[in-house]
């Protein structure tokens, strides 16, 4: 159990060493008068192609970073939809089916209808009435 006391006695101790010096060091940075910053050119008369990056560094004010960067992004290079958006078109637009289209949907709608009606039973029974009993599954050839 001492070797656990003298352990943390000692990380103690050399936490509290190595927080001494940064907190020294830091009111020496922060009594140190701040950078001029360079002379920027005017919001206005930023382009496209004008380099950016000196309005973006930590010592420009906070509104001229946000003009700088209103300005880039006004540019209509920055206003292209890339059509990936799967909400932006009107859905509210009626869409027709086309008439050649309607014609096929009728056409196989009239096919698969004449497929599902009954057969006439009379007619069945008649012709193989008596092989059908025989036959129970139905099968040509395969009389008893």
């Amino acid at each position: 159990m001492s070797e656990q006391r003298n352990f943390l006695a000692r990380w103690s101790r050399r936490k509290l060493a190595a927080e001494k010096p940064a907190e020294k060091a830091a009111p020496v940075t922060a009594a140190t008068a701040p950078a001029q910053p360079a002379e920027l050119p005017p919001v206005d008369s930023l382009s496209f192609d004008s380099d950016f990056a000196a309005y973006l560094k930590a010592d420009i004010e906070e509104s001229v970073k946000r003009a700088a960067l209103k300005k880039l992004l006004h540019d209509p290079r920055f206003n292209v939809m890339d059509g990936l958006d799967t909400y932006i078109d009107d859905y509210t637009k009626n869409d027709p089916i086309p008439d050649e289209m309607l014609k096929k949907l009728e056409h196989a709608r009239s096919t698969f209808a004449a497929l599902e009606a009954p057969q006439d039973p009379p007619a069945a029974e008649t012709a193989q009435g008596e092989k059908q009993e025989d036959n129970p599954r139905g099968d040509p050839g395969q009389d008893a």
